[in-house]
């Protein structure tokens, strides 16, 4: 049987050794029963409380795809501390046909994920009251109940006992300065991001040392972020505006702001930075912006509350001169975020959505599936094909020979308890090679998917099918399905500024073209099973990335 390793370890009181003493103790569990050991998934230093853990998702992955038949841990609550994740991960692996066996609970029972699950999920809870109840107490003394703001630096001190003293701050000199510049030149009337752009130019670092940006700057009034409402420049701290809970689609943290009843308030005065005749002028001019008739227009829509549309190109348009995103300028234009908001780029040229969108689609229809690179994709394809076949015989040979082999123990096991052995772990043995049998029958049964069929006029094919999905834009019942192909033809737009315009560069991977191609349904995922698809991705992606290029000048 084949056997991977999980290790993790979390940030608290643990260190990078535990992976190596962790790994070793399953090691020698996998040597003790015969295994063969595949791997080992490690994930350093990251809550188990969260199921963004890149090894951990890496693991999943791997067990869909049946590359290995064993998860060994040294306990439950290294693969996860939450109750309902271990239950899901559980039901994924017994799906899967699947072992999970650990170093303390043995292997993994349904009575397991329950108990355990719940004493996690307990753990949790408790550490957060504690954690949280040792904070208040720190903020109730007039420290910081963590984070380090600008403006400040952290005192590292230890008491009489030579244990550090955690929360105390000092005020930063050179970035204290900046702070009441800020305030300045916003009480006189310069809109943040005119604040930020002028400091970037002048090459002055922002908070942890990055560009300055005006949300940096303007914040949210009512939960008290950003550098114009952060009350501890006046020498008040403020602890406990936000509550944070975990998304359980999402497993990301997101903030809730509780009620000013609950917030710890405590005085600190030698951390004071701005004076109060400064702190009011900024905050009278807050007042005066959020109470103008635009901005009450716009917070009285809810705008926050209504879905904000997707494009064709949301998230792939990038500025060549930076790297940075292009971001949405006014209603129909796109332009490089980091000119516009923080000044920290040349390339300040905008160019309108619907021009941009025409122009990519365009590419994708006559530029991107020359016949000529197709023929030579169909080619590579079909070699990667044959390697697939060869191996995917050589395993199921091997699989047979195996399954020869358990069936031949399986006889020799019933004969000698037909001759009326009984020795301790003669059951447990069967059962095991039972199991095996069974898992091994299942997988020699399982029809082998047919491999696609190419298309003479492939190119042809594909340049219909994109016109299809472009005129499926237009039919609410079926948009953000084609919209969701479409994108995915695309991996990359680059915008390069020249004289009059711009030149486009688009990038994409011919194997999402060639899915689409195979596909009868123009509104509907592509026909391509997983594993084809990933082979045609490596080969071709990688092979032909510079020759899927288009510069087209606008």
């Amino acid at each position: 049987m084949r056997a991977v390793i999980y290790a993790r370890y979390s940030s608290d009181n643990q260190r990078d050794a535990s992976i190596e003493d962790q790994r070793r103790l399953c090691q020698d569990l996998i040597e003790r029963s015969g295994w063969a050991q595949a791997r080992v998934y490690t994930d350093r230093a990251i809550s188990g409380a969260t199921l963004l853990r890149p090894a951990y998702q890496e693991l999943l992955a791997d067990a869909r795809a049946h590359a290995f038949d064993v998860v060994v841990a040294e306990a439950l609550d290294r693969l996860s501390r939450d109750q309902a994740d271990v239950a899901s991960l559980y039901k994924q692996l017994q799906f899967l046909g699947i072992k999970l066996v650990t170093l303390a609970e043995g292997e993994i029972s349904e009575l397991h994920v329950g108990l355990k699950g719940t004493m996690n999920a307990l753990y949790l809870k408790d550490l957060a009251q504690k954690t949280r109840r040792g904070l208040e107490g720190r903020v109730r003394q007039g420290s910081s109940g963590g984070g380090l703001c600008y403006g400040y630096d952290v005192v590292r001190a230890v008491d009489a006992d030579g244990e550090p003293i955690r929360g105390k701050r000092r005020i930063n000199a050179v970035e204290a300065k900046i702070v009441r510049r800020i305030f300045r030149e916003f009480a006189a009337g310069k809109s943040p991001r005119s604040i930020a752009k002028d400091l970037n130019a002048e090459g002055i670092p922002g908070p942890r040392g990055r560009p300055w940006q005006d949300t940096a700057i303007r914040g949210h009034v009512t939960r008290g972020t950003g550098i114009l409402n952060n009350e501890l420049y006046i020498g008040r701290l403020v602890w406990n505006r936000l509550t944070y809970i975990k998304d359980p689609r999402t497993g990301k943290r997101i903030s809730r702001q509780n009620p000013p009843a609950a917030w710890i308030i405590e005085e600190v005065p030698e951390l004071r930075i701005v004076d109060d005749d400064l702190w009011s002028a900024a905050r009278a001019r807050t007042r005066d912006i959020r109470n103008s008739p635009g901005v009450r227009k716009i917070r009285d829509s809810r705008f926050w509350e209504r879905r904000r549309p997707r494009h064709l190109l949301t998230g792939l348009v990038s500025c060549a001169t930076c790297g940075s995103h292009f971001a949405s300028v006014g209603r129909d234009y796109l332009a490089c975020s980091a000119a516009r908001g923080q000044g920290t780029c040349d390339n300040r040229r905008s160019i309108r959505r619907h021009d941009l969108e025409g122009v990519i689609l365009d590419g994708l229809r006559h530029r991107l599936m020359q016949p000529d690179l197709v023929k030579e994709f169909i080619a590579e394809f079909h070699r990667e094909l044959n390697r697939a076949a060869r191996e995917r015989d050589s395993c199921l040979d091997g699989k047979r020979r195996e399954l020869a082999a358990v069936k031949r123990r399986l006889d020799g096991l019933i004969d000698a308890i037909a001759d009326g052995l009984r020795t301790p772990g003669l059951k447990a043995k069967l059962e095991g090679l039972e199991s095996r049998q069974a898992l091994l029958e299942a997988e020699l049964d399982d029809p082998q998917p047919a491999a696609p069929r190419m298309h003479p006029n492939l190119a042809e094919v594909y340049r219909q099918k994109v016109a299809n999905l472009h005129a499926a834009l237009a039919d609410p019942a079926c948009r953000d399905q084609a919209l969701d192909i479409l994108r995915g033809l695309v991996d990359q737009v680059i915008m390069h500024p020249r004289e009059g315009g711009f030149e486009i560069e688009l990038i994409g991977q011919i194997a999402r073209m060639v899915e689409i191609s195979l596909n009868p349904h123009a509104t509907k995922k592509a026909a391509l099973d997983e594993r084809t698809a990933c082979s045609v991705k490596v080969v071709a992606g990688a092979r032909n990335h510079r020759e899927l290029t288009l510069s087209v000048r606008v």
